[in-house]
């Protein structure tokens, strides 16, 4: 029976600004154990008078050292996203615990094809994966479909341009749900059927499927995809919400 893991004090040492109300914060943790793409951490604030809030972020990018990546979306009238884009300085300390979770998981060494569906900041552990995949030179084939507001609104939006034009074997589809670029074939709608026949994988090949996103996002694709024929056991899913 592996220990509980503890909370340990990490700093931040670099912040890049995603959209306007995204931000990636890389954070120094010195004794890290090293993650797998798709887990996440526990971020805990405590407030002069003691009071503690804790939310939970997926990770960013694949094991890097001590050095973790967080990218956080707002959440208006939030307790936790408001301090960590507006007040949280470089230098600063910030209690992490992790990395936790084992099942929403990609490790380079599967070979299966991969298909990741993600809703807005759903594609935070999906990116990881993909960056991972690059990081390890694996060539297993990897499909993205992304669903988003409004082209402002992509995360990673140029390193995934330059992904999907230089690693052989990834494709990028979008999915624009209220506002569609210029030339976009089609108006915005939410993610349907059709874009998930089109863009995602036929089920004879067995892909492993991650879906991440908002509760109702995550039950829609996954009904989608089993519906098309996807085995139910290689769906995989992660919902938003808070630590408990």
């Amino acid at each position: 029976m592996s220990a509980p893991l503890t909370w340990r004090v990490a700093r931040l040492v670099e912040r890049r600004v995603e959209t306007p109300s995204a931000h990636t914060l890389v954070l120094e943790a010195p004794g890290w154990p090293a993650h797998v793409a798709g887990q996440h951490v526990d971020i805990r604030l405590t407030a002069e008078d003691g009071y503690q809030a804790a939310r939970s972020y997926s990770l960013a990018a694949p094991a890097d050292g001590d050095r973790i990546a967080l990218t956080v979306q707002r959440v208006e009238d939030g307790e936790v996203s408001p301090y960590l884009l507006d007040t949280y300085a470089e230098g600063d300390p910030i209690e992490v615990r992790g990395p936790l979770g084992g099942y929403f998981v990609w490790r380079p060494d599967e070979t299966a094809p991969v298909l990741l569906v993600g809703g807005g900041s759903g594609v935070v552990p999906l990116m990881a994966m993909i960056r991972a995949r690059r990081a390890a030179g694996s060539r297993t084939p990897f499909r993205l479909i992304y669903s988003v507001r409004t082209p402002a609104d992509v995360l990673y939006a140029d390193e995934l341009r330059t992904r999907a034009r230089d690693d052989q074997g990834l494709d990028v589809a979008y999915v624009y749900t209220r506002e569609a670029p210029d030339g976009w074939r089609g108006a915005p709608h939410r993610i349907g059927l059709v874009d998930v026949n089109t863009h995602g994988w036929p089920p004879d090949l067995e892909p492993l499927c991650y879906v991440c996103g908002s509760t109702g996002f995550v039950e829609t694709v996954a009904d989608l995809l089993v519906g098309l024929g996807h085995q139910s056991r290689r769906v995989r899913t992660e919902r938003f919400g808070p630590t408990a």
